[in-house]
């Protein structure tokens, strides 16, 4: 099982990195595959769901212990979100641009990391890790989208080229991103909210300004803070893209490294 695990992992991967390629050739020479670009994404979502079911039934829970864990899971599920706003939110499909290259990497990091599973803590055992882990996936797959509708708006203000003539006005685009940071700031609070009554049942304690708790509570902080200046501040729109990438990068960095170089009760997790 666990070599077919590994082989649909590294279909995922390439298949994922084609898709990018097809994505930014249609940029360059202005001939967008819409079709054969969702094709690709669809197949490699569905790659990687059944890799990561595989391992599933190999190490009898969930992928929430090592950083292979992690890694997979976020490129299914955020792979999955981005699939499901491909097809549901036509207009967002020029985050395609950045959203694919950064799938892309994480599946290539996820391949240099060790792929032995580990035994869940019993702490882990139950619904509320599910909902924690869950309300937070769809936090980071909104900003992801976010994060790529802003990076093409960067890149389109800076760069001019013919295959941007075929997206939607800038104006469309920036409302959208915009859009799914504030649905991306419902669920970051969820994902606090149920975090602490999962920290209240594991560990007795609601908060203890862990390092992932400080760093997810800083993020929340910045995210907040960036949609109160969107509304109140007349900011140039270049700089409200700047807020959305950097808010992305603390999401990131709160998902991807914190836990991995924690020493608390959260190491390893998400």
């Amino acid at each position: 099982m666990l070599e077919a695990e590994k082989a649909f992992f590294y279909f995922s991967v390439a298949v994922f990195i084609t898709a990018t390629i097809i994505n930014w050739a249609g940029l360059i020479f202005n001939k967008p595959l819409p079709k054969t670009l969702l094709a690709s994404i669809i197949v490699a979502v569905l790659a990687a769901a059944i890799s990561i079911t595989l391992r599933w039934l190999q190490a009898g829970h969930g992928p929430f212990m090592t950083l292979y864990d992690v890694l997979l899971s976020n490129l299914f599920t955020l792979g999955f979100i981005f699939l499901l706003t491909y097809m549901l939110v036509v207009r967002s499909r020029p985050a395609a641009l950045f959203v694919l290259p950064l799938l892309s990497l994480m599946a290539l990091w996820a391949a240099t990391t060790d792929m032995a599973p580990v035994l869940l803590p019993e702490t882990y055992a139950t619904v509320l890790l599910w909902i924690h882990v869950g309300v937070g996936k769809i936090f980071l797959g909104l900003c992801l989208t976010a994060f790529g509708l802003a990076a093409v708006l960067l890149m389109r203000y800076s760069i001019p080229m013919a295959g941007f003539k075929q997206m939607p006005a800038t104006t469309e685009l920036d409302e959208m991103a915009w859009r799914f940071m504030a649905v991306a700031f419902v669920f970051h609070s969820l994902m606090l909210i149920s975090g602490a009554v999962w920290a209240q049942d594991a560990w007795g304690r609601f908060w203890a300004w862990d390092s992932l708790e400080t760093w997810a509570f800083i993020t929340w902080l910045v995210l907040g803070l960036s949609l109160h200046a969107r509304v109140t501040w007349s900011l140039p729109a270049w700089a409200g893209w700047l807020m959305i990438i950097l808010v992305f990068m603390l999401a990131m960095l709160t998902f991807l490294g914190v836990p991995f170089s924690s020493i608390g009760p959260h190491k390893g997790i998400m």
